[in-house]
């Protein structure tokens, strides 16, 4: 037979949803940095297509 669970405490609660708060934050940190190095010209890690090469292929 099941048995009920016991209640999660706010202060869990609490602490799992700042860490989620916070990956996400950093995650936001990353992309903002991303686009801006594109935006720029400096990024170097990744490629990405350019409208300069779509006309030449």
């Amino acid at each position: 037979m099941a048995c009920p669970k016991k209640k999660t405490s706010k202060s869990k609660r609490d602490q799992r949803r700042a860490n989620w708060k916070r990956e996400a934050h950093f995650e936001a940190l990353k992309a903002m940095s991303m686009g801006k190095s594109i935006l720029t010209g400096r990024a170097t890690g990744f490629y990405y297509p350019t409208e300069d090469e779509d006309e030449e292929s």
